[in-house]
Parts: C-alpha cells; sequence; structure tokens
C-alpha cells in the first residue's frame, strides 16, 4: 500500500498576509526608484524625465523629435545594460543565498561555499593569463563572450566536483558538501595565485579590476550570453519554496512529509551554482549580496521561503544596483570596484550575525 503526503503549511491570517504584500509592494517600489537612479547617474547627467522620454520613445510613445540624441546614445549603450546585469546578478546572488540557507540550514551559508566563485576565479585568470593570443585572433564578437563562458565552465566543474564528493550512493551529506566546498576553494586559490604569479602587470591589473567585481563591462551580448542561464535558476530555485520549507524541520522529518531530499538537495547546489556561475562570468567576485539579502528578509518577513526567495531576489537587485551607483559616484570620475562596497556592507554585518549567534548561544 502506497501513501502519498502533502506539505502543509500554517495558514496566514489576514494581518500577516497585508504585512506580506506591503512588504513586497515597498520592496517593488524601491527597486524601480534604484533602476531610475541607476539609470540617470553617471558622466553624463540624465534626469529622470529624460530617461523616462527615451524609454517611451523607444516603446514608440511620445514625440521622437523630443528626445536628445546623446541621451539616447548613453541609456541604451552603456546604462540600460549595465542596470539590467546588476538587477540580474544581484538577484541571482540573493536568491541562490536564499535556497543555500534553507538547504544548510544555516543563515551565515553563502554561495561562494560551494566552489563556484573559486573555480570562476581560476578558469578567467587562465584564460587572461595565457590566453591573450588566442582571443586576439577570435571576432570581437567571440572574444567579448569567453572570458565569461570560460568563468561560468569553471565555476560549474567545481560545484560538480564538490557535489560528487559529497554524494555517496544516492545520498549527499550537507556537511560533506561544505567541507568539500572549502576544501576545493582553497584548491582553486592556490592554483590561481600561481596564475597570477606568472602575469605581466597589464594582465594582473585585469584580473585584479575583474576579482573585485565590476558592472563596468556590461554589454548587450554579455547580458545575453548571462541572462538565460540566471533566468533558468531563478525559475527552478523559485519553485523550491515548499519542500525548503520542509526541510526547515529535519532531513527525516521533510522525507516523510513527501519531501524527495535528495533531489532538493541535488536540485539546490546545481541551480544555485548555475546562477552564481552565470553571475561570477559576468560581474566577476561580488560577495555578500548572497549573505544579507536573504538574512534581512528572514528578519523582516520571517522564515517561509515563499516570502524568503522572491523578497531576496528583489533586495538582492536593490542592494547591489545602490552599490553600483555608489561606485559611480564616490571617486568621480573614477570608479570603485563594485566588490569593495559590497564587502564594506557585508562584513560588519556578518560580524553582528556571529555577536548575536554567541548572545543566544549563552543565554541558551
Amino acid at each position: 500500500m502506497s501513501t502519498s503526503c502533502r506539505i502543509t503549511h500554517p495558514q496566514v491570517g489576514p494581518p500577516e498576509r497585508t504585512h506580506l504584500h506591503l512588504a513586497m509592494i515597498i520592496l517593488t517600489a524601491l527597486l524601480g526608484a534604484v533602476t531610475l537612479l541607476s539609470l540617470s547617474v553617471g558622466a553624463v547627467k540624465l534626469t529622470p524625465s529624460d530617461v523616462l522620454a527615451v524609454l517611451a520613445q523607444r516603446f514608440g510613445i511620445g514625440d521622437p523629435g523630443a528626445v536628445n540624441m546623446q541621451h539616447d546614445g548613453v541609456l541604451l549603450a552603456i546604462r540600460l545594460p549595465r542596470t539590467l546585469l546588476g538587477l540580474t546578478v544581484g538577484a541571482g546572488l540573493a536568491l541562490s543565498g536564499a535556497a543555500l540557507q534553507g538547504l544548510l540550514r544555516n543563515p551565515l551559508a553563502d554561495p561562494g561555499l560551494i566552489g563556484v566563485s573559486g573555480g570562476a576565479a581560476f578558469a578567467a585568470a587562465t584564460l587572461i593569463v595565457f590566453g591573450d593570443q588566442f582571443i586576439s585572433d577570435l571576432p570581437k564578437p567571440a572574444a567579448v563572450l569567453l572570458s565569461p563562458l570560460a568563468a561560468f565552465a569553471g565555476g560549474l566543474v567545481t560545484t560538480l566536483a564538490v557535489y560528487r564528493v559529497a554524494t555517496v550512493g544516492r545520498r549527499t551529506a550537507v556537511t560533506t558538501l561544505l567541507l568539500a566546498g572549502l576544501a576545493i576553494g582553497a584548491l582553486t586559490g592556490a592554483a590561481t595565485g600561481i596564475v597570477i604569479f606568472v602575469a605581466s602587470d597589464a594582465q594582473l591589473r585585469t584580473f585584479t579590476f575583474w576579482s573585485l567585481g565590476s558592472l563596468g563591462g556590461a554589454t548587450w551580448p554579455t547580458i545575453s550570453a548571462a541572462a538565460p542561464f540566471m533566468a533558468m535558476a531563478a525559475w527552478r530555485l523559485s519553485k523550491l519554496a515548499r519542500p525548503l520549507n520542509a526541510f526547515l524541520l529535519g532531513e527525516i522529518e521533510a522525507s516523510h512529509l513527501g519531501v524527495d531530499v535528495e533531489r532538493l538537495k541535488r536540485e539546490v547546489v546545481i541551480f544555485s551554482a548555475l546562477a552564481v556561475g552565470a553571475a561570477v562570468a559576468a560581474a566577476g567576485i561580488i560577495g555578500f549580496i548572497g549573505l544579507v539579502s536573504p538574512h534581512l528578509v528572514r528578519l523582516l518577513l520571517g522564515p517561509d521561503h515563499r516570502s524568503v526567495l522572491p523578497g531576496s531576489a528583489l533586495l538582492g537587485a536593490i542592494l547591489l544596483l545602490a552599490a553600483d551607483v555608489g561606485a559611480r559616484t564616490l571617486v568621480a570620475p573614477a570608479e570603485l570596484p563594485i566588490g569593495i562596497l559590497t564587502a564594506l556592507l557585508g562584513a560588519p554585518f556578518l560580524l553582528w550575525l556571529l555577536q548575536q549567534s554567541r548572545i543566544a548561544s549563552d543565554t541558551a
């Protein structure tokens, strides 16, 4: 005789539901405001009305003669690709962080723990140092896409290696997954150091800026290469809210509730790697977005992944776009690597989390 179980959730009353809807509306409005700010700020100053006029003209609305051609070129060739890349990278990193924290049942988990960032960095460094001649012989569109694709492939390979080490038979040990991720991350870090040791000064500067993260290299081909992977990962991870809720009770309890635990682990790891690998490939290594965003959303909205996953995606996009605006304006006309600003935000937050965890354990 076979039985089936359905994952159930506590009923959410009208006040709580209203609170959740209001929070999502506020996050969406903030995202719209930061997006408009990102499109407006830069060496060429655009007002929000200039931005809206150009976008409206592109959709066939308004008077084409009223649009400044310089504004049109700056917005469509530079600002819009950069902003869209920031939206997708921020949302992808935060969504992956939320899913991994739910899987590991640890608010300190970060997408970098599964080795994807280290593998992507190693592949990018190898291409920068040893692939100059090969890249110069390629057509320009292929040369633009080669570095992001190499970084993505490196991240995916290391993640699959971590998953393989942690899987025995059909079972994946979460603790082994974390330890394997740390070990392979250290290994790829050492290999990257060896590659950088033989790099020229120009190659070293290129890799250093990439390793600190930046949206400055955003182009339409870059977005076209990264967006499908991140969209696929975001779509699948957003469907895992209910099993992740059950997983919070423990593996055995989740299994009793009808969750295919091993499939859940596999999907979270693989699709998180897909999103983070594509993000790192397109924008470099940007830390702490995947750690800070999910935890803030949990503090505001509670642990239900039906709220945490979309809320984290929205907040991650907001934080990364806001950091990018700061990177463009704080030392203008120069530009700070965006990873510096996210580290300045994320590192104190991580220290605060550790302090709160220690206080909670002392008072328990």
